[in-house]
Formats: structure tokens, C-alpha cells, sequence
């Protein structure tokens, strides 16, 4: 029977608390069994498989029994999700490999001015809440495309916006596969290309099945997942490092400690290059004025912007039962985002004091090269070409600069770094894992979704029905989530640098025709196609010149902010299109007038 089926009061639905209590009560034993393994002398890989498989087997049964055949279940998940769930499904899909895996790693090499993506990826639920999920919910779309389609009129829109969506959409979809990869290969001891592809398996599991509502109840499985995994190493090292089992407060002297440390030791300039990999030539904590703060308020303005025009976090306010509903799931959702973001830095700070503070058994600067080599935890990551060492120097004594880590690794390694017991390290990619699939999964929806919705069935063919709707959607499903695998195990760039582009290709596209599209009823067809054309455009050509083209970035503005580029372009196409062109149908301005009534029914209705 699947979920579908159940009559009133034995619905998944109406047993979410029950259901979940216990759902967290069996991981948590199934984390002590693998412990009491471990303790009985269980290998480091039979542990690890069988926390990637226990935790991808139970996500998997969520999927199935999430299965559906109703287009308003498999689209928005019968609109019916819980604002407190919402937000952990939410919380979860923006979990992505970039936030669990990447981000602490990014703090750790590049230090303070990396806090941009903390404040930008935060900050943007802000601008959600206020600009965005309301009103889209209020309006009843389906999809971004949907709304965008729909709001301006004409297929041209539509189709301009199902664009932008794929391309960033699946570019942040490489990157979560990227990471399934990386989790996948240190786990089960097997080639990183190999373990793209058993991660794409899971995802597919999670999604082809029940659509949306199989994405949304499997989201709130794998946060809690990825939470418990997030904190308790962090808490772990904090206790035994002396600062507390709650470091968030405390870690402030460990700073001043790697300062200290970082000016003894020097940062140096790596001698020799490891492609892929980093040495640490960054200060920790070096808050500069100048053009160091304008780098760091434009990227986190520029993720910001991009977390407001993401089409697959916005879809996940079109599955709240009401608007005030939608409200509300937005608090929960940065709620629960900050228990993760509050710890980053303290992870990042702390697994950096453990490798260069000579006190702590587990530092290894100024150890004998070979003795460090024989480390387990350098040997496992060696085999898998993530962590390097070159004796530049000849001396044999390890230098600052002569060791080279990727830096999407640091939380997976943080545990093996550490000393801690192995079945953290299993816990740690059992999150990581939940963290890549949970995003994966909603933007291989999102891409579906508007590729089946707003190409296949509003443009292409308005008759076919919903069996044939759903067909082509999860078909899509598989040739989009295949195609992404491809990609990522070319290895274009590090998972941090994939996610930055995606914000910025969906800010420079989405961002205003999404904005004024609630709130300015001049805004036009014709003014949204050149927002989304120009600023979409502007954007990627400035990418391209900046990362391949050799130019110098202007303003100091990278790859990694390309959007703060895009966006003003967007803003000013639209803003003179409309002005140019016929102002919109009274129909069409009364249409937004009525989206921003926070009460009464949905804007398209049930029938939609």
C-alpha cells in the first residue's frame, strides 16, 4: 500500500511525529550496534559500508512508499507538508554536499573571508521570506517556470526561465554528485569515478518514485542524519581539546592559537602544485579592509541572491498546506540551517588546531615525513589521491607548504584526524551521503519537473495526460541525473566552486523577474525575457572571460561572484524593456495585486 492509499488518520501525514521518533530512535541504536562492532573488532570498511547501506536502504523504502501516480502529490506533494517538516525537508535540500562536506573545508583553507558563504546562504532565507515563498505559494504554481509563465504570459517567458533553471540547476546538481563521489570512494575503498555513479543509483532510489512527496519525507530522514552526524564530532574534538562540549562560544582562543602558530610556522607559498588539492597559505582569522571586505560582502551578497532565485528551495514552499504555512517553514528552515552553519567554523577552526598544534598528539607540521606517511588516516586518503605530500624542501620534516588535502575532504577526515573512533568516521559519510542525495534530489526534480511541466506538457503537448505527464518526467529524471554523473567525474572544479556558480547563473537569470514579478505589476513579457536573456548572458560571458578567458576580474569580483555582474544587467534590461513595451493587462496587474493578499485561495486553484 502506498501512501496514497491510506485512509484519513492512518495517512503518513497524520503520524509524522510517531513516525520520525522512531525513525531517530533506530539510527541512533543502529549507531550504537556498529560502535559495539567496532569494539569487537569490525574493519574500518565493513563499518562504513554498512552505514552507507543501512542509511540509502531506509531512504529507500521511504521512496517507495512515497510512491505516486497524482500530479499534485508527484509536483508539490499534495500540498499538504507540514511547516515544521518543510523546514527540515528544506533544510536538508539546501544541506548540500557544499554545506556539509565543502564549506568547513573552504573555512579551512581560506579562512575568515570564506564566512561570505555563511552569511550569503543564511541571509538569503531572509530575502525568501520576504520577497519570495509567501507569494509564490499564495500564487499556486508548480514550478518556477510556472509562475514565471504564468505572471508574464506567453511561452517565451516560460521557456526562457525552464533554461536558466537547467543550467543552474544541473550545474549544482554535479557538484552534489561530485560529493556522493567523494563519500562513496573513501567508504567503500573504490574509485572516485565508480562511486559517482553507485551515488546517482541512491538518488534515483529517493526520487523516481514518489516525485515530490517521496523527495519531501526522505529529506526529513536524511537531515536528521546529516545533523547528528555534523555535531557530534565537533562536540567530540571541542571536549577533548578543552573547550567545552558546546564550542560554538568557545572556540575564539583556539583562533588566536592557530594565529599564533601560523605566524612560528609561515605561510609560505606552496613550492610544487598537487592539482586538485590546497596547501594552507591563508591567515585563519586576517579581517582586512579594502578590497578584502568588498570581496567578502559581494559574495555574500551574491549568495544571497542566488539562495532567493534557486528553483528547487522555492518549489519547497509550493508544498505547505497555506500560505501562512509557507511563512512559517521558512523560520524553521533557517533554524534548522543554523545549527549547521553555526558549527562550520568551529569545525574548520578546530580540525586545523589538531594538525598544527605541536601539544596535541595528532599534529603533524615539523613531524618527520615518513613518520607522517604512515599515518592511517594519510595512507586511507593518499590511496584516493585527496591528500599529498612533497618533500620540496629535502629536509624530511614536514613543512606548512609541502602538505597538500582537497579540500571537499576535511569534515569526511576530520574524525580519522582526530583519533576518534571509527564509527564516527562511518557516521560522518552516512551524513555527508544524506546531505548530497537530499540536494540531488530536489534539483533533479526541479529539472524534471520543469522539463515535463512547463516544456513537455505546457508547450509541446497541453492534451497528454497525467500518465504520460509522469512518464516523461521521471525518464527525464534518469537522462538529466546520468548526465550530471558524467560530468562530475570530469572534475571541472571543486565542489564549493560548482555550487557559487550555480547561485550566480540562477541570480543573473531569476533574481528580478522572480522579484518583480510580485511587486512591480509594470513588469512585463517582453521586460522578463530580456531580464532573463541579458543578465543570464552578461553573466556567463563574464564567467567565461574571468575562469578560461585569462581577463582580470573586475573589482576584484572572481568566478565565484560572477552574478554581482549578471544581476545589475538583468535589472536594468527589464526595467527598460517594460518601460519601451505595452504595460500588462488588467487582468494580469489585478492577478498581482491578488497574489500579495497573504489570505483567501490560491491564485490558479486546485485544477491547475
Amino acid at each position: 500500500m502506498s501512501v496514497d492509499d491510506k485512509p484519513k488518520g492512518g495517512r503518513f501525514v497524520d503520524n509524522l511525529g510517531k513516525v520520525y521518533a522512531m525513525y531517530t530512535l533506530g539510527f541512533l541504536a543502529f549507531f550504537a550496534l556498529m560502535a559495539v562492532l567496532e569494539q569487537f573488532g569490525a574493519g574500518a570498511r565493513l563499518i562504513g559500508i554498512l552505514f552507507l547501506l543501512f542509511t540509502i536502504a531506509i531512504y529507500a523504502i521511504i521512496g517507495y512508499l512515497s510512491r505516486t501516480m497524482e500530479v499534485d502529490a508527484y509536483y508539490v506533494a499534495g500540498r499538504e507538508v507540514p511547516a515544521l517538516y518543510n523546514g527540515m525537508a528544506t533544510a536538508a535540500d539546501w544541506m548540500s554536499g557544499a554545506s556539509f562536506v565543502a564549506l568547513a573545508g573552504g573555512i579551512y583553507f581560506g579562512g575568515y573571508p570564506y564566512l561570505g558563504f555563511v552569511v550569503g546562504w543564511t541571509g538569503g532565507y531572509v530575502l525568501v521570506n520576504s520577497l519570495m515563498a509567501p507569494y509564490l505559494r499564495k500564487f499556486g504554481c508548480y514550478t518556477v517556470p510556472d509562475f514565471i509563465g504564468t505572471r508574464y504570459g506567453g511561452n517565451m517567458a516560460r521557456l526562457c526561465a525552464v533554461i536558466v533553471l537547467v543550467v543552474a540547476s544541473f550545474t549544482y546538481v554535479t557538484a552534489q554528485i561530485n560529493a556522493t563521489g567523494t563519500i562513496a570512494s573513501r567508504a567503500l575503498g573504490i574509485p572516485f569515478e565508480l562511486g559517482v555513479w553507485l551515488g546517482l543509483l541512491g538518488i534515483f532510489v529517493c526520487s523516481m518514485l514518489g516525485g515530490m512527496r517521496g523527495v519531501t519525507w526522505t529529506q526529513v530522514a536524511q537531515y536528521i542524519v546529516l545533523i547528528i552526524a555534523y555535531l557530534v564530532p565537533v562536540i567530540w574534538m571541542s571536549n577533548a581539546q578543552g573547550f567545552g562540549i558546546i564550542p560554538h562560544f568557545s572556540y575564539g582562543d583556539a583562533v588566536t592559537r592557530i594565529g599564533e602558530l601560523e605566524t612560528q610556522i609561515g605561510l609560505a607559498p606552496a613550492v610544487e602544485s598537487v592539482p586538485g588539492l590546497r596547501t594552507l597559505t591563508t591567515p585563519h582569522n586576517d579581517p582586512q579592509g579594502g578590497l578584502e571586505a568588498w570581496k567578502m560582502v559581494t559574495l555574500a551578497i551574491a549568495m544571497m541572491t542566488g539562495t532567493a532565485s534557486l528553483p528547487h528551495i522555492l518549489m519547497r514552499y509550493f508544498t505547505t498546506p497555506s500560505v501562512r504555512a509557507a511563512r512559517k517553514s521558512v523560520g524553521w528552515s533557517l533554524f534548522f540551517i543554523f545549527l549547521l552553519y553555526f558549527t562550520a567554523p568551529a569545525l574548520a577552526t578546530l580540525t586545523k588546531l589538531q594538525l598544527l598544534d605541536p601539544t596535541l598528539p595528532t599534529a603533524i607540521m615539523g613531524k618527520a615525513i615518513e613518520d607522517v606517511q604512515n599515518l592511517e588516516w594519510i595512507k586511507n586518503w593518499s590511496a584516493v589521491n585527496m591528500v599529498a605530500i612533497v618533500d620540496s624542501s629535502g629536509d624530511g620534516i614536514l613543512q606548512l607548504n609541502e602538505f597538500f588535502m582537497r579540500p571537499d575532504i576535511v569534515v569526511l577526515a576530520t574524525p580519522e584526524i582526530a583519533g576518534l573512533p571509527y564509527v564516527i568516521s562511518g557516521l560522518v559519510a552516512a551524513g555527508g551521503l544524506a546531505a548530497a542525495m537530499s540536494t540531488a534530489d530536489g534539483l533533479l526534480l526541479a529539472i524534471a519537473n520543469a522539463l515535463s511541466h512547463d516544456l513537455y506538457y505546457s508547450i509541446i503537448d497541453p492534451k497528454a495526460d497525467t500518465r504520460t505527464r509522469l512518464i516523461v518526467a521521471r525518464v527525464l529524471l534518469i537522462v538529466i541525473g546520468a548526465a550530471a554523473a558524467g560530468v562530475a567525474t570530469l572534475k571541472l572544479t571543486g565542489i564549493l566552486g560548482a555550487v557559487a556558480w550555480a547561485f550566480c547563473f540562477a541570480n543573473s537569470g531569476l533574481f528580478f523577474p522572480l522579484v518583480l514579478g510580485v511587486w512591480w505589476k509594470r513588469a512585463n513579457a517582453a521586460g522578463a525575457v530580456a531580464g532573463m536573456i541579458v543578465g543570464f548572458a552578461v553573466g556567463s560571458w563574464y564567467l567565461y572571460m574571468v575562469y578560461a578567458g585569462g581577463m582580470t576580474p573586475w573589482f576584484g569580483i572572481d568566478h565565484l561572484r560572477f552574478g554581482i555582474i549578471g544581476m545589475p544587467a538583468s535589472l536594468i534590461a527589464m526595467i527598460v524593456v517594460s518601460l519601451m513595451t505595452p504595460a500588462p493587462s488588467k487582468e494580469i496587474q489585478d492577478m498581482v495585486d491578488e497574489t500579495r493578499i497573504p489570505s483567501g485561495a490560491t491564485i490558479l486553484g486546485k485544477t491547475h
